[in-house]
């Protein structure tokens, strides 16, 4: 007999779990808290800056094929932009230098021999950082792993600080190892970069959405879980603040929530369940200007630069906003928030006027900071051993998340294969 799977979070763990089964004969609920799904990847419109922006900026790889899988399914895969090719543009505003890093396709990594594709002043030998990381295990943090050198000051550091979003000095190098294995190791046609072209909901959210109602599944914003009852060793009801939920015998259930949340619904039913319990911040910047910059050269071709150097990390350009991005930002909590502001938009004069027909202003027209104070669990080897799998003592729960133990850190890829991983557990029918 089929029942139905009722996923507790409409962010992308819980969409990708949805997705996945709809249209298989089981019913699915997403029952989502907020009034909109999506969790940290979703738009909205800003009063202040009178537009559409997004609470966070999203950088996908070709590698990641849960997540292209998840917008083919869904329809969205138009919605992307990019350069279609493994071409990233930087400027490390502390010494002035700008390069593209242009990766070979294949798996030969050519580029690294042709100083024109590759990282200024980098030394062939740095690149045994790689190898390390991918051998890394345990404790071993991913200043343990790699060599003094431009290489690793102008490329896996900040790759590090946005893949982990947890700095180098006590992220785990087996996290991040796992990363280079799924996208520098297979070479470039791994490594295209590809973001939301209008926006992440109408990316990753709205074409879920719209596809979750052609296959009969229900979406239930503002519809908050905030208990279970449990028998014989499984789940039998879920509470709103409304009403119960009775489950039927056949019924599953898959709690994709944050971590603090999943632990306190679930601890009075889960004795010694752990989970992550050490967070970073991620600090989003966006800035409206009078009218759109135009740019040039390769920063027009891709709409994103990485900027080494200063507090700004990657900005992206959409039309007349230029967003900026900066992980692992429980370093500057305590600054005051307008100073850092004036401070990064100095940096994005120094880093963008070069590329563009036209320098930037003296000041923005508006602004707006985002600061998500808890944006995803610290990656370091302590907090990775606290991650939980997605199977449950409760036979018809798992658990999903990208804090859960996906062998990735706190990723877009991460979070939706938590939520596959969960409709695995629960032995649940799935498209071919």
């Amino acid at each position: 007999m089929v029942g139905t799977l009722h996923i507790i979070g409409g962010g992308m763990a819980g969409l990708a779990a949805a997705v996945d089964v709809a249209g298989t004969g089981t019913r699915v609920i997403v029952h989502e808290a907020g009034r909109s799904c999506g969790g940290r990847a979703r738009s909205y419109h800003d009063r202040h800056l009178d537009c559409r922006i997004d609470n966070g900026n999203h950088l996908l790889l070709s590698a990641n094929s849960t997540v292209f899988r998840y917008l083919g399914i869904t329809g969205a895969l138009d919605t992307l932009s990019g350069p279609g090719q493994p071409i990233f543009p930087f400027v490390d505003l502390a010494e002035d230098a700008r390069w593209t890093l242009d990766l070979s396709r294949g798996r030969l990594p050519l580029w690294v021999f042709q100083p024109h594709r590759r990282v200024p002043d980098m030394r062939l030998p740095e690149l045994q950082s790689l190898y390390r990381l991918i051998r890394a295990k345990g404790q071993a943090t991913v200043a343990d792993c790699l060599l003094p050198g431009a290489f690793t000051r102008r490329l896996l550091e900040p790759f590090s600080i946005s893949a982990l979003n947890t700095l180098s000095d006590t992220g785990s190098a087996a996290l991040l190892g796992a990363v280079v294995r799924e996208s520098l190791s297979l070479g470039g046609h791994a490594c295209i970069p590809w973001f939301a072209r209008d926006g992440l909901s109408e990316t990753l959210v709205d074409p879920a959405v719209a596809y979750l109602n052609t296959m009969n599944a229900e979406v239930r914003t503002q519809s908050r879980i905030i208990g279970l009852d449990v028998a014989k060793g499984r789940v039998t009801a879920l509470h709103t603040a409304q009403d119960s939920i009775a489950l039927a015998e056949h019924d599953k259930v898959i709690v994709a929530v944050t971590a603090p949340v999943a632990e306190t619904l679930l601890s009075p039913h889960m004795a010694g369940l752990m989970t992550p319990n050490a967070f970073e911040s991620i600090l989003n910047l966006h800035f409206r200007l009078a009218d759109a910059p135009h740019p040039t050269g390769s920063f027009a071709q891709c709409g994103f630069m990485g900027v080494i150097g200063g507090v700004t990390e990657w900005v992206f350009l959409r039309g007349n906003i230029l967003s900026v991005t900066v992980s692992a930002a429980n370093r500057y909590a305590k600054h005051d928030h307008e100073e850092l502001a004036r401070t990064i938009w100095q940096e994005l004069r120094s880093a963008c006027d070069a590329t563009l027909e036209q320098p930037l202003p003296e000041t923005p027209d508006a602004q707006r900071i985002v600061w998500e104070k808890r944006a995803t669990f610290a990656a370091t080897p302590e907090q990775n051993r606290r991650r939980p799998g997605s199977a449950t003592p409760l036979v018809n729960l798992a658990l999903a998340g990208d804090w859960t133990n996906t062998g990735l850190p706190a990723t877009l890829e991460g979070a939706m294969r938590s939520g596959i991983h969960a409709v695995q557990a629960l032995g649940l029918k799935t498209p071919s």
